[in-house]
């Protein structure tokens, strides 16, 4: 089992932006003392859902100020940024850290951020495998080029520096795995071999079938039997623990519906598509019900159960719920602490 916090930075009412970015750094730096194995690190631009609006960069610092603990993107969004230009970050990330880094990708939904840096909404709806394509050729080959035939890049051919191949250590990578909330987006990372980032608002039912449906692709792709038993799915939940009965809960609905209504309710489609809001408190206690949020033996129950019914053991906890500095501090302990001794 391999447990990680899932940060986003998120601004939460009163809070300022400075608050929700120091609360998401030292979240980091607590979750390697706390023993846990992973940090993943959401990207958003212009919404207080997220303050960061880099989740590489972000990483970059979060490798330096530690030693251990693995740092991932959840994710990096490739529809608003050129796939050479992530593919240099994350072989530099790579590289520097020693092999500590995952970068998981996205395709994001249909924002103004499309607007704002030019990709426009073709990019969303069509340019989503052409840009991962592109990108997965820029970790593997070492010289590339492309042409725009069809696509969105043309370019021509140049040599890939840094070569992810050029770690001292020998180590492949960088690992990729990619965010899939639709049919699609699971074949799309089944054919190509990657592992998936299942997000929190999904049960296990829904997650069991999207890991059969992704080795089913898998197979008629014709991946070979050892990696698609192998392939680290990442499921994405949300983790607050405390002792006694409801006390979790009630933590977390006093804080996170708020923080829903505002960073949710900011984000502007590009095309002036209408879209529907999940109603903050009940989907609160949704996630609540479904994820490790409770006492510490509920916490591994949940977890085992999901392992159980899906298969995934690798975990990518939102731990920041309580929008408090100190409870994500004592959050993230209580996780190392209480919870992964009774799951190892």
């Amino acid at each position: 089992m391999h447990v990680g916090s899932f940060v986003l930075g998120g601004q939460f009412p009163g809070q300022g932006q400075g608050e929700a970015l120091h609360r998401a750094v030292r979240s980091a730096e607590v979750a390697e003392e706390a023993g846990l194995d992973t940090v993943w690190l959401g990207e958003h631009h212009f919404v207080p859902y997220g303050t960061c609006p880099s989740a590489a960069t972000l990483a970059a610092l979060l490798l330096g100020r530690t030693r251990r603990v693995r740092v991932g993107t959840a994710v990096s969004v490739l529809p608003t940024t050129h796939p050479v230009a992530l593919g240099e970050q994350a072989a530099l990330l790579h590289l520097a850290a020693g092999g500590r880094f995952t970068l998981g990708v996205g395709r994001g939904g249909p924002w103004v951020d499309l607007e704002v840096f030019g990709a426009g909404l073709p990019a969303f709806e069509e340019g989503f495998p052409e840009a991962l394509d592109l990108l997965l050729r820029w970790l593997r080959e070492p010289r590339v080029g492309a042409s725009a035939e069809g696509g969105r890049y043309a370019f021509r051919e140049v040599a890939v520096v840094p070569s992810p191949a050029e770690s001292l250590d020998g180590l492949p990578g960088p690992e990729v795995v990619v965010a899939c909330t639709s049919p699609s987006s699971v074949r799309l990372a089944a054919e190509r071999g990657l592992p998936m980032l299942l997000g929190m608002h999904t049960g296990d039912a829904e997650k069991a079938e999207m890991v059969a449906l992704w080795r089913r692709h898998a197979r008629e792709a014709g991946r070979d039997g050892d990696e698609i038993a192998a392939a680290a799915h990442v499921s994405a939940g949300v983790a607050q623990v405390e002792d006694g009965p409801g006390r979790a809960t009630e933590t977390l609905v006093k804080a996170m519906p708020g923080w829903f209504e505002l960073g949710l309710g900011a984000h502007v489609t590009v095309d002036g598509r209408a879209r529907a809001m999940r109603d903050p408190v009940a989907y609160t206690e949704f996630l609540c019900s479904i994820h490790p949020v409770g006492p510490p033996r509920l916490c591994a129950d949940r977890l085992a159960a999901t392992a159980e019914a899906t298969g995934i053991t690798r975990f990518a906890l939102m731990v920041e719920g309580s929008g408090d500095l100190a409870g994500t501090e004592e959050n993230i302990r209580r996780l190392g602490r209480d919870v992964l001794p009774l799951l190892r």
